[in-house]
């Protein structure tokens, strides 16, 4: 017998939501909409939202004259406004208000660093490459050392004067106790190292949840998007507690073998599995649900 459960915690966050939603509306009295990058990191979605009119761009150029285009919730650099205005381009900013509280600290943080002569060092701890890393780049001119984890920190800690002060940021969507160890490692090399606290709080508090949401399931079906970076994260997160989780995109990825349980006694009754569903940041609502559905009926 299998049981189903989807974590009640898991689905859009808030600035996913804000930007589907607007994105929504606007599709509501147009027929196309362009969205600057993907609008989500979860491929069903997107097919979703490209059949009411959706359309990805990689760049601003691919944005004909006098369109509106839809900024992500993970942000933008200042030169993507710019570039937008000498274009004439309509722009519906739906940048996170957690990142756009992000953007503006790390400006603050720059101007104090090289303040009265000084020559301080901005740390970022991010994935190199992801767009809400490269709009936090774009606030300070690309000067900031990013690494994405403990290994990368070692080889760029020569390149950090610890005799001026050092200030530490987040990706909002990161891993709070790989951010707390590498701040530690950091904060252990001089004495003028300020850290901040970056990571969403609803981020943050799915760690907690998941862990023990994956502890009391006998299986676990962590949903994500390919290029979902929170959905590795949490999936990691997922697998350290419980071996038996498996990453899949639909359910077309479910595996019936995955569910076979061993013998319950000498009778051979099939044990009770709990099975549990859950998901990233960018996993919407519907295709939880459909994979508990599907597991139902496997």
């Amino acid at each position: 017998m299998v049981t189903v459960d989807i974590d009640p915690g898991s689905g859009f966050c808030g600035g996913v939501i804000r930007a589907i939603s607007r994105a929504e509306r606007f599709l509501d009295g147009e027929d196309h909409l362009f969205s600057l990058g993907a609008i989500v990191h979860n491929e069903a979605e997107l097919d979703r939202l490209g059949a009411e009119g959706l359309r990805t761009v990689a760049s601003l150029s691919d944005v004909p004259e006098s369109e509106t285009v839809l900024i992500r919730a993970h942000g933008e650099p200042p030169a993507t406004y710019d570039e937008a205005r000498r274009r004439g381009l309509t722009v519906i900013d739906c940048t996170c208000p957690v990142v756009l509280k992000l953007q503006e600290h790390i400006r603050e943080a720059y101007a104090r660093l090289h303040a009265g002569g000084l020559h301080g060092t901005l740390l970022i701890f991010g994935k190199i490459g992801h767009a809400e890393v490269l709009g936090l780049l774009g606030q300070v001119g690309g000067d900031a050392i990013v690494v994405e984890d403990r290994a990368m920190l070692e080889t760029v800690l020569p390149r950090i004067d610890f005799s001026e002060p050092v200030e530490i940021f987040s990706q909002t969507t990161k891993s709070p106790s790989e951010y707390a160890e590498i701040c530690a490692r950091v904060r252990s090399l001089g004495s003028r190292v300020t850290v901040h606290d970056t990571i969403c709080a609803q981020v943050a508090n799915r760690h907690e949840h998941l862990a023990a949401f994956a502890l009391a399931h006998d299986i676990l079906l962590f949903v994500a998007g390919e290029a979902s970076s929170n959905g590795k994260v949490l999936f990691d997160l997922c697998r350290g507690v419980n071996p038996r989780t498996w990453r899949i995109g639909s359910p077309r990825d479910i595996d019936p073998a995955w569910f076979r349980a061993e013998p319950d006694g000498a009778d051979g009754a099939s044990a009770e599995l709990r099975v549990g569903v859950c998901g990233a940041t960018s996993t919407p609502k519907w295709l939880l649900e459909a994979v508990a559905d599907a597991v139902r009926h496997t």
